[in-house]
């Protein structure tokens, strides 16, 4: 019965990959970032934390070619289901939990990911929705890696529950926004808590302005792409 289960979940990973892969090449991708902070740029020597949420998470899998890219998985057979997904796409999974075997996962990410930018989802595994935990605050620390926050916005989209969150998922042929706050540097004396709202109001502020380029009216575009960077 186990192996069925797996093989199915294999061949409904497969498909699902193939069905995002094929939206993702009629959407229009804009891109918003600080300076060298662009996660699919081939150029550049720094290597990021990149927070996004769990939510907004299919859009960057898909929304460009990773070269450099590692994310910490959850060992659950779920989380062997979207490992086989990142890796697909370029991305190196890192088995491991955050809230399970925190501080053993952290080293192993910080190991493995040499030379790679790191993705992490700071409201997960298990939520709550958008609230940012420690995990992310501490790896920052530890490693010296600055932490870039994101945001992934749509002018048309679904939204499908999961869980305790819900997935976004753009409309086919619609105007997608990917967009990048300035690096935040945690030193390791900070207050991991006085950091967390740090990072939290900076994630805020870069959704807010994703939601803004994402209902911007055909006639304002042209306007305020002077602003893009």
């Amino acid at each position: 019965m186990r192996l069925r289960s797996v093989t199915v979940n294999w061949l409904i990973g497969v498909f699902a990959i193939l069905v995002f892969r094929g939206l993702f090449l009629t959407l229009r991708l804009r891109f918003h970032t600080a300076d060298k902070t662009n996660p699919f740029a081939i150029e550049g020597d720094d290597r990021f934390i990149y927070c996004v949420w769990h939510d907004q998470l299919l859009i960057p899998i898909f929304g460009g070619k990773h070269r450099h890219t590692a994310a910490l998985v959850s060992q659950n057979q779920d989380g062997g289901f979207v490992a086989a997904g990142l890796r697909s796409v370029g991305i190196l999974p890192i088995r491991g939990s955050s809230s399970r075997r925190g501080a053993q996962a952290m080293r192993q990410l910080i190991c493995e990911s040499e030379g790679k930018h790191i993705v992490m989802t700071p409201d997960g595994p298990r939520g709550p929705r958008r609230e940012l935990s420690l995990g992310v605050i501490f790896l920052a620390s530890h490693t010296g890696r600055a932490i870039v926050p994101t945001a992934f916005t749509c002018e048309r989209s679904w939204r499908f529950g999961v869980g305790w969150t819900d997935l976004l998922v753009p409309k086919p042929f619609s105007k997608v926004h990917l967009l990048t706050g300035e690096p935040i540097h945690i030193s390791q004396q900070a207050d991991l808590r006085s950091e967390v709202t740090r990072v939290s109001a900076a994630m805020l502020a870069v959704n807010d302005c994703g939601n803004a380029w994402a209902t911007l009216t055909p006639s304002s575009t042209a306007d305020a792409a002077l602003t893009s960077s």
